[in-house]
């Protein structure tokens, strides 16, 4: 969750860390902090609340860590803020993740004298290298790392060390390759508008980067050398950038224009490689996290109706007791934007164990899920730093929508529809389009309470239509199948209660029924979809595009859940208590 950032090079560091940092800030934005290494001396700053305050980049020295952080142990506090440091001062360290074990680690600890200045986990690191720095910063970076309960990534510079030092095991970290500088972050965008060239830690493994020196790259437990190679990302700097744009939201929904296109650029050999490996496989499953999770949600249905297969959706967090259903015939499908969701990790985990074959669908090249699966589909989304998915999402579901219609031995067919899908879309998001939702988002904004209910392909998307809804403008939102209604939530319907009704269109009798309940008890219905039906006191329209409805029907959504942001108030691009990588359990 937390944002990670590092530099070894020529310049000055300070400078270099606050930038990339804000550039993280999407990862978590409690607190922050940077140190920095200059004639044998750690000079940190810390601060709580958002990147803002104006000095911090005057630190001196060519070397230095930052970190911007989202709270697990301890209080919104500059005291919790990272980096941490040792009793003498020795090392600073920046840390993502959670110890699970930190309390028995701790209290060994303060049974051997060393004193603690926050309520973080994380401390205990630089307290656990202390406890070995006679062996030398790297040795004592390792056996800390050793005994370390859950997943973690640490980044540490000492006063003896003339370089930085970085571990991991579970949480991501990625080093950059400058010219004669290294970077070492949580994720690409921190370094992006230096270098395109990186180099990946896998789990159980640290690097070494001293100045004017190669990485070396060892295994934690052997402490045996590990060969890497140089990867080169296809991400332009300018597309992390907001450009015309306020927020980076608006700007990712309104490139759904053309990432729908993108994602549909794959190679149909593997497409077709892998329907068939759907086909024959003896289980079928899909998984992923939050916004990933309605996507897979809808893809049971996608892969039902197009392609007459049964597919499970599990959630990630859930998918560990499935473990028994497992088999070497079994097929998982993860689906993740980062391609680094702890919960989704921790499953495809489960089903290496058991032999399982793994496809994933992320945007993330070279990204930890990536690496760890049989075959990689990748969106082509381009960065996504809007901590509410948009347009990941799509083209997620634009992929899903390829492999079922590959099944169906139809894929020029399904490729065809996607890409006048893709067309409409394009047509659709228009100004006045968007200052239609924008009016109504100001006629609901000041409600405590948003319903939105779906059937059949809708039904996911009126769960992500709830999630989109509360993450950006933190109103009360949920969503149900409609034919759930008339069971229990019904009772929550009021005068004016709004209820949004997801429809496609064509068989739409059953949802109509439904929002003709909610109308009955004085609920204001707002339609989405191609037909205006008379129960709607409001009507978003989306174009007639069949079973590919959950594409086009979440875009307006996904705009009236950023302009009810507006109006409310809220930080659109970074909502209270969340980060856009969650990578811990």
């Amino acid at each position: 969750m937390c944002g990670i950032i590092g530099y070894v090079g020529h310049r000055e560091a300070a400078p270099i860390l606050f930038a990339s940092l804000q550039k993280l800030e999407y990862r978590g934005y409690d607190s922050y902090g940077f140190a920095t290494l200059h004639q044998r001396k750690i000079w940190i700053r810390k601060n709580k609340g958002k990147i803002s305050e104006a000095g911090f980049e005057k630190l001196p020295g060519t070397i230095g860590i930052g970190h911007t952080r989202w709270a697990t142990h301890g209080n919104v506090e500059k005291t919790n803020a990272h980096p941490h440091v040792d009793c003498e001062k020795h090392v600073a360290i920046v840390h993502n993740g959670i110890i699970e074990n930190f309390e028995i680690l701790k209290k060994r600890l303060k049974k051997d004298g060393h004193k603690f200045r926050s309520q973080t986990d994380s401390e205990i690191i630089a307290h656990l290298i202390e406890n070995n720095i006679g062996a030398g910063v790297e040795e004592a970076v390792r056996r800390a790392m050793l005994v370390l309960g859950g997943r973690s990534a640490v980044v540490v510079i000492s006063r003896d060390f003339d370089g930085i030092i970085a571990a991991r095991t579970g949480s991501p970290l990625i080093v950059g390759v400058g010219e004669n500088e290294y970077y070492i972050a949580s994720d690409i965008p921190a370094f992006l508008n230096r270098t395109n060239k990186v180099m990946y830690l896998d789990d159980g493994q640290m690097v070494i980067i001293e100045k004017n020196k190669a990485p070396v790259f060892k295994d934690i437990k052997s402490n045996d050398i590990i060969k890497k190679r140089i990867i080169t990302i296809d991400w332009d700097a300018e597309q992390i950038e907001k450009g015309k744009y306020k927020h980076y939201m608006i700007k990712e929904i309104m490139e759904q224009k053309e990432t729908i296109i993108r994602a549909l650029n794959q190679d149909s050999r593997a497409i077709k490689k892998v329907a068939n490996e759907i086909d024959k496989a003896f289980g079928v499953f899909l998984t992923g996290c939050g916004t990933a999770g309605k996507v897979c949600l809808t893809g049971e249905y996608i892969f039902s109706n197009i392609a007459n297969k049964h597919v499970n959706y599990v959630t990630s967090s859930e998918f560990p007791n499935y473990k028994n259903f497992l088999t070497k015939k079994t097929l998982l499908i993860a689906v993740s934007q980062s391609g680094e969701t702890a919960d989704v990790l921790e499953a495809v985990k489960v089903a290496k164990e058991k032999g399982v074959k793994v496809i994933s669908i992320t945007n993330v090249k070279g990204s930890t899920l990536d690496r760890m699966s049989d075959y990689t589909f990748l969106i082509n989304a381009g960065p996504e730093k809007a901590v509410a998915s948009t347009k990941a999402t799509t083209a997620q579901l634009a992929i899903l929508y390829l492999l079922a219609y590959s099944l169906a031995k139809n894929i020029d067919h399904g490729k065809r529809l996607l890409l006048e899908t893709a067309s409409k879309i394009n047509d659709m998001l228009n100004p006045r389009y968007e200052e239609h939702i924008k009016k109504i988002a100001k006629r609901l904004h000041r409600k405590k309470d948003i319903f939105i209910i779906g059937r059949g392909f809708n039904y996911p998307m009126a769960l992500e239509s709830a999630i989109k809804i509360q993450e950006v403008s933190y109103i009360h939102a949920q969503g149900f199948a409609g034919g759930e209604l008339k069971h229990g939530p019904i009772a929550l319907i009021e005068k004016n209660t709004p209820c949004i009704v997801l429809t496609k269109g064509e068989d739409d009798h059953d949802i109509i029924s439904n929002a003709m309940e909610v109308k009955a008890r004085g609920g204001l219905v707002i339609g989405v979809g191609p037909k205006r039906y008379g129960v709607f006191d409001l009507w978003i329209k989306t174009p007639s595009v069949g079973v590919l409805s959950p594409i086009v029907n979440i875009i307006p959504i996904q705009l009236l859940a950023y302009h009810l942001g507006l109006f409310r108030g809220c930080e659109i691009d970074t909502p209270r208590n969340l980060a856009k990588s969650v990578t811990v359990k």
